[in-house]
Order: structure tokens, then C-alpha cells, then sequence
């Protein structure tokens, strides 16, 4: 079975015994620690090609490339061939936003309307720098730390891009007529 079909099995409030030690991200700090192997862990969201998970009271992230130690199989970190065209940069630049998910809604992040843009930037160094111009839900939101973090973890598996940058606004205000009807639909807001 697949990773990403794996992760459709996990359920919330699962418990899972973690397999080995791993690198998680702290929610909603966006800062990488290490929970050790045998801890036990609640799933709280299984979307994309991460998962959500609790521990003593705290939320964390654990990665696709991480999986293994829920003991599913691991996603291997999204990357692009060398000679990959611009085009196909920046489509991989999406499709990796497309996996990133506010830990606590289950839609991600370009269909829920967070994403106001992107910008990729070649330097005559010939290193591209990724500019990702987001917003959250509302000003207040605790998450945009994890959400950058995970956004810039993905994107990186790609060769040709050397940093990326996460400039969060809120101007102009997020509102729920930005999302997809995908999303809308997927929170029961139609």
C-alpha cells in the first residue's frame, strides 16, 4: 500500500507507539525537536503527506520522510530532475504548497485561499530563491510558523532551489470567500 493511501487509514484519536526516534515540528512554534522511539503518540490529522500528531499535551508535525516511525512506509522527499524547465519549477512549487495543511483544518493550504502568491527568482549565481506570499485565517492564528516550516521543507527537496522565503500578510484580510469551492465544500460551508 502506498504512504499516501497509508495515511488515509489513520484515524483521529488513533494511538500509534513511535518506531524509532524522530524530527517533528512543534506546533505551532514551527521549531524542530526529537521525540524518542517508543513514546505514544495521538493522531489528530492525516491529510496530505503529513500527519498531526499529540504528545503529552503538545501538537507536533511529523513529515512524510518520517513516517516510518508510525511505522508506515515514508514518502520520499519530493524533488525534480536537474534539468527541470522553469515551468516545471514552479509547478513543483504548487503542487508541494498543495500538501501543506493548517494542523487543525483539513484542507490545504491553497484551496482554503491562504496562498496570495509565489514568486520565483533566478540569481545571476543561477540559485533561485522562492518568495511565498500567505496569509492565515485570522490575525491571531498561532500556525503560520508550522505551516512556513513545512511549506519550506518540501519545496527545498528540489535541487534548483536554494531558499525559500515565507512572507506572511494580512492585507487584504483572509475571508472564506478565497477558498476553493473544493474546500468549502470539504468544510461544509456551501
Amino acid at each position: 500500500m502506498a504512504a499516501i493511501e497509508q495515511i488515509a487509514t489513520l484515524h483521529k484519536g488513533q494511538t500509534l507507539p513511535l518506531q524509532r526516534d524522530v524530527d517533528v515540528i512543534s506546533i505551532p512554534f514551527g521549531k524542530t525537536i526529537t521525540l524518542p522511539e517508543d513514546s505514544v503518540v495521538s493522531v489528530m490529522q492525516a491529510k496530505g503527506s503529513s500527519v498531526s500528531v499529540g504528545y503529552e499535551g503538545r501538537l507536533y508535525l511529523i513529515e512524510g520522510s518520517n513516517l516510518d516511525a508510525l511505522g508506515l512506509e515514508p514518502l520520499p522527499r519530493p524533488t525534480l530532475p536537474e534539468d527541470a524547465t522553469e515551468e516545471q519549477i514552479e509547478q513543483f512549487v504548487w503542487d508541494q504548497l498543495r500538501t501543506c495543511f493548517d494542523p487543525e483544518i483539513p484542507v490545504n493550504i491553497v484551496d482554503l485561499g491562504l496562498v496570495y502568491g509565489c514568486r520565483i527568482e533566478r540569481l545571476i549565481s543561477g540559485e533561485r530563491i522562492v518568495t511565498i506570499r500567505m496569509t492565515l485565517t485570522a490575525p491571531g492564528c498561532g500556525m503560520g510558523d508550522v505551516i512556513a516550516a513545512d511549506a519550506r521543507n518540501k519545496i527545498l527537496g528540489a535541487p534548483q532551489i536554494s531558499r525559500v522565503h515565507t512572507e506572511i500578510v494580512f492585507d487584504p484580510p483572509w475571508s472564506r470567500e478565497m477558498m476553493s469551492d473544493e474546500a468549502k465544500l470539504e468544510l461544509g460551508m456551501f
